[in-house]
Protein backbone atom coordinates (compact mmCIF):
# COMPACT_ATOMS: atom_id res chain seq x y z
CA UNK A 1 0.00 0.00 0.00
CA UNK A 2 1.36 3.41 -0.96
CA UNK A 3 1.28 6.19 1.65
CA UNK A 4 -0.01 9.66 0.75
CA UNK A 5 2.60 11.86 -0.90
CA UNK A 6 5.25 13.23 1.45
CA UNK A 7 4.75 16.59 -0.23
CA UNK A 8 1.09 16.91 0.68
CA UNK A 9 -0.24 19.46 3.12
CA UNK A 10 -2.27 18.59 6.20
CA UNK A 11 -5.51 19.48 4.45
CA UNK A 12 -4.72 17.33 1.40
CA UNK A 13 -4.48 13.90 2.99
CA UNK A 14 -6.43 11.34 0.97
CA UNK A 15 -7.24 7.84 2.16
CA UNK A 16 -5.69 7.99 5.64
CA UNK A 17 -5.24 7.47 8.43
CA UNK A 18 -4.87 3.71 8.16
CA UNK A 19 -3.77 2.76 11.67
CA UNK A 20 -5.35 5.19 14.14
CA UNK A 21 -9.02 4.88 13.29
CA UNK A 22 -10.41 7.61 15.52
CA UNK A 23 -13.23 9.71 14.11
CA UNK A 24 -12.83 13.43 13.30
CA UNK A 25 -12.85 15.44 16.51
CA UNK A 26 -11.98 12.49 18.77
CA UNK A 27 -8.25 13.32 18.96
CA UNK A 28 -7.51 16.46 20.96
CA UNK A 29 -5.31 19.29 19.71
CA UNK A 30 -2.95 18.58 22.63
CA UNK A 31 -1.46 15.08 22.67
CA UNK A 32 0.86 13.17 24.99
CA UNK A 33 2.60 10.45 22.99
CA UNK A 34 4.16 7.42 24.70
CA UNK A 35 5.87 4.27 23.49
CA UNK A 36 4.43 1.73 25.91
CA UNK A 37 0.69 0.85 25.82
CA UNK A 38 0.87 0.37 29.60
CA UNK A 39 1.90 4.01 29.91
CA UNK A 40 -1.21 5.07 27.97
CA UNK A 41 -3.28 3.49 30.73
CA UNK A 42 -1.16 5.10 33.47
CA UNK A 43 -1.35 8.61 32.02
CA UNK A 44 -5.00 8.46 30.94
CA UNK A 45 -5.97 7.82 34.57
CA UNK A 46 -4.90 11.41 35.28
CA UNK A 47 -7.58 12.71 32.89
CA UNK A 48 -11.26 13.27 33.58
CA UNK A 49 -13.76 11.38 31.42
CA UNK A 50 -11.01 9.55 29.54
CA UNK A 51 -12.30 7.16 26.91
CA UNK A 52 -10.66 5.10 24.18
CA UNK A 53 -10.98 6.54 20.68
CA UNK A 54 -8.68 3.98 19.03
CA UNK A 55 -7.57 0.47 19.96
CA UNK A 56 -6.54 -0.58 16.44
CA UNK A 57 -3.11 -1.91 15.40
CA UNK A 58 -1.46 -1.50 18.81
CA UNK A 59 -1.87 2.30 18.82
CA UNK A 60 -4.30 2.86 21.73
CA UNK A 61 -5.49 6.46 22.04
CA UNK A 62 -7.53 7.86 24.92
CA UNK A 63 -9.07 11.34 25.04
CA UNK A 64 -10.27 13.17 28.13
CA UNK A 65 -10.01 16.48 29.95
CA UNK A 66 -7.34 17.95 32.17
CA UNK A 67 -8.66 21.08 33.81
CA UNK A 68 -9.90 23.35 31.06
CA UNK A 69 -8.26 21.58 28.10
CA UNK A 70 -8.88 18.38 26.12
CA UNK A 71 -5.92 16.04 25.96
CA UNK A 72 -5.31 12.78 24.13
CA UNK A 73 -2.82 10.14 25.24
CA UNK A 74 -1.55 8.03 22.35
CA UNK A 75 0.85 5.14 21.91
CA UNK A 76 3.45 5.56 19.16
CA UNK A 77 5.18 2.20 19.48
CA UNK A 78 8.92 1.61 19.27
CA UNK A 79 11.37 3.36 16.97
CA UNK A 80 11.25 5.91 14.21
CA UNK A 81 9.08 4.15 11.59
CA UNK A 82 6.33 3.19 14.06
CA UNK A 83 6.32 6.56 15.80
CA UNK A 84 6.36 8.52 12.54
CA UNK A 85 3.20 6.69 11.46
CA UNK A 86 1.52 7.60 14.74
CA UNK A 87 2.64 11.24 14.62
CA UNK A 88 1.50 11.66 11.00
CA UNK A 89 -1.93 10.16 11.71
CA UNK A 90 -2.43 12.10 14.93
CA UNK A 91 -1.71 15.26 12.94
CA UNK A 92 -4.19 14.15 10.27
CA UNK A 93 -6.75 13.80 13.06
CA UNK A 94 -6.18 17.29 14.43
CA UNK A 95 -3.18 17.21 16.80
CA UNK A 96 -1.42 20.57 16.95
CA UNK A 97 0.92 19.97 19.90
CA UNK A 98 2.55 16.60 20.59
CA UNK A 99 4.75 15.98 23.61
CA UNK A 100 6.60 12.69 23.86
CA UNK A 101 6.60 11.27 27.38
CA UNK A 102 9.03 8.42 27.11
CA UNK A 103 12.02 6.62 28.52
CA UNK A 104 15.71 7.00 27.80
CA UNK A 105 19.07 5.65 28.89
CA UNK A 106 21.39 8.00 30.73
CA UNK A 107 24.87 8.62 29.30
CA UNK A 108 26.42 10.46 32.25
CA UNK A 109 27.89 8.36 35.08
CA UNK A 110 25.95 10.17 37.83
CA UNK A 111 22.53 9.82 36.20
CA UNK A 112 20.03 7.67 38.10
CA UNK A 113 16.94 5.78 36.88
CA UNK A 114 13.79 7.82 37.42
CA UNK A 115 15.55 11.11 36.75
CA UNK A 116 13.98 13.41 34.13
CA UNK A 117 15.56 14.77 30.95
CA UNK A 118 14.13 17.55 28.77
CA UNK A 119 15.75 17.43 25.31
CA UNK A 120 16.78 20.77 23.82
CA UNK A 121 18.24 19.10 20.72
CA UNK A 122 18.36 15.66 19.14
CA UNK A 123 21.16 14.00 17.24
CA UNK A 124 20.45 11.06 14.98
CA UNK A 125 22.67 8.71 13.05
CA UNK A 126 22.97 9.53 9.35
CA UNK A 127 21.35 6.14 8.76
CA UNK A 128 18.34 6.84 11.03
CA UNK A 129 16.00 5.15 8.60
CA UNK A 130 12.78 7.11 8.86
CA UNK A 131 14.31 10.57 8.42
CA UNK A 132 16.65 9.35 5.70
CA UNK A 133 13.52 8.32 3.81
CA UNK A 134 11.70 11.61 4.38
CA UNK A 135 14.70 13.73 3.43
CA UNK A 136 17.47 11.75 1.68
CA UNK A 137 20.87 13.35 2.17
CA UNK A 138 19.42 16.17 4.28
CA UNK A 139 19.97 16.73 8.00
CA UNK A 140 16.63 18.05 9.20
CA UNK A 141 16.49 20.56 12.09
CA UNK A 142 15.85 18.39 15.14
CA UNK A 143 14.92 20.56 18.10
CA UNK A 144 11.72 21.00 20.09
CA UNK A 145 9.42 23.93 19.56
CA UNK A 146 10.68 26.68 21.87
CA UNK A 147 7.27 27.41 23.40
CA UNK A 148 6.88 23.73 24.31
CA UNK A 149 10.43 23.51 25.65
CA UNK A 150 9.94 26.61 27.79
CA UNK A 151 6.63 25.38 29.20
CA UNK A 152 8.12 21.99 30.11
CA UNK A 153 11.13 23.58 31.82
CA UNK A 154 8.96 26.01 33.78
CA UNK A 155 6.61 23.28 34.98
CA UNK A 156 9.48 20.95 35.87
CA UNK A 157 11.03 23.71 37.97
CA UNK A 158 7.72 24.58 39.59
CA UNK A 159 7.13 20.93 40.51
CA UNK A 160 10.49 20.64 42.25
CA UNK A 161 11.45 17.59 40.18
CA UNK A 162 15.07 16.68 39.54
CA UNK A 163 15.73 17.13 35.84
CA UNK A 164 18.38 17.97 33.29
CA UNK A 165 18.21 19.82 29.99
CA UNK A 166 20.43 18.66 27.17
CA UNK A 167 20.91 16.91 23.86
CA UNK A 168 19.78 13.32 23.33
CA UNK A 169 20.44 10.92 20.49
CA UNK A 170 17.80 8.88 18.67
CA UNK A 171 19.03 5.42 17.68
CA UNK A 172 16.98 2.99 15.61
CA UNK A 173 18.72 -0.26 16.65
CA UNK A 174 18.02 -1.03 20.32
CA UNK A 175 20.23 -4.11 20.53
CA UNK A 176 23.12 -2.45 18.69
CA UNK A 177 23.71 -0.12 21.64
CA UNK A 178 26.89 -0.93 23.54
CA UNK A 179 29.07 0.67 26.19
CA UNK A 180 31.41 1.91 23.48
CA UNK A 181 28.51 3.28 21.45
CA UNK A 182 27.20 5.13 24.50
CA UNK A 183 30.58 6.55 25.43
CA UNK A 184 31.06 7.81 21.88
CA UNK A 185 27.88 9.88 22.10
CA UNK A 186 28.65 11.03 25.63
CA UNK A 187 31.96 12.43 24.35
CA UNK A 188 29.96 14.46 21.82
CA UNK A 189 27.96 16.17 24.58
CA UNK A 190 24.88 13.95 24.43
CA UNK A 191 23.35 13.11 27.82
CA UNK A 192 20.79 10.39 26.99
CA UNK A 193 19.80 7.93 24.28
CA UNK A 194 16.31 6.99 23.09
CA UNK A 195 14.57 6.07 19.83
CA UNK A 196 11.73 8.41 18.84
CA UNK A 197 12.45 12.11 19.46
CA UNK A 198 14.18 12.59 16.11
CA UNK A 199 11.11 11.28 14.29
CA UNK A 200 8.82 13.51 16.35
CA UNK A 201 10.82 16.69 15.91
CA UNK A 202 11.45 16.01 12.22
CA UNK A 203 7.85 15.18 11.34
CA UNK A 204 6.40 18.00 13.43
CA UNK A 205 8.67 20.58 11.76
CA UNK A 206 7.69 19.37 8.30
CA UNK A 207 3.99 19.33 9.17
CA UNK A 208 3.96 22.68 10.95
CA UNK A 209 2.95 21.63 14.46
CA UNK A 210 4.57 22.13 17.87
CA UNK A 211 6.39 19.34 19.70
CA UNK A 212 8.66 18.62 22.62
CA UNK A 213 9.62 15.80 24.96
CA UNK A 214 10.06 14.89 28.60
CA UNK A 215 12.02 11.69 29.16
CA UNK A 216 12.35 9.42 32.19
CA UNK A 217 15.61 7.57 32.61
CA UNK A 218 14.93 3.84 32.68
CA UNK A 219 18.61 2.93 33.10
CA UNK A 220 22.17 4.19 32.97
CA UNK A 221 23.76 2.91 29.77
CA UNK A 222 27.32 3.82 30.76
CA UNK A 223 27.08 1.97 34.10
CA UNK A 224 25.00 -0.78 32.42
CA UNK A 225 22.27 -0.77 35.07
CA UNK A 226 19.14 -2.92 34.50
CA UNK A 227 16.31 -1.34 32.51
CA UNK A 228 13.31 -0.55 34.71
CA UNK A 229 9.94 -1.67 33.35
CA UNK A 230 6.71 0.34 33.26
CA UNK A 231 5.46 -0.91 36.62
CA UNK A 232 8.68 0.06 38.39
CA UNK A 233 8.64 3.50 36.76
CA UNK A 234 4.97 4.19 37.53
CA UNK A 235 5.63 6.84 40.20
CA UNK A 236 8.11 8.63 37.92
CA UNK A 237 5.65 8.44 35.03
CA UNK A 238 2.88 9.96 37.13
CA UNK A 239 5.13 12.81 38.27
CA UNK A 240 6.37 13.46 34.73
CA UNK A 241 2.87 13.23 33.22
CA UNK A 242 1.60 15.93 35.57
CA UNK A 243 4.44 18.19 34.43
CA UNK A 244 3.50 17.59 30.78
CA UNK A 245 -0.22 18.09 31.43
CA UNK A 246 0.36 21.40 33.21
CA UNK A 247 2.68 22.51 30.40
CA UNK A 248 0.07 21.63 27.76
CA UNK A 249 -2.45 23.89 29.46
CA UNK A 250 -0.13 26.85 28.82
CA UNK A 251 0.70 26.16 25.18
CA UNK A 252 -1.31 28.07 22.60
CA UNK A 253 -2.82 26.11 19.75
CA UNK A 254 -3.92 27.65 16.45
Amino acid sequence: MLAPSLLRGREEVVGGPYHILAKPGEVAERVIAVGDPARVEQVSRLLDNARPVNLHRGFPVYTGEYGDVRVSVACHGIGGPSSAIAFEELIMLGAKVIVRLGTAGGLLPDMEPGELVIPDAVASLSTYGVLATYAPGVHLPLAPNYEVLEALVQEARRSGASFRIGAVVSNDAFYAESHEFAMGWAKRGVIAIEMECAALFGVSRMRGIKSGALLILSNNVVRETPILTADKLEDSVKRAAKIVLEALRKIEVK
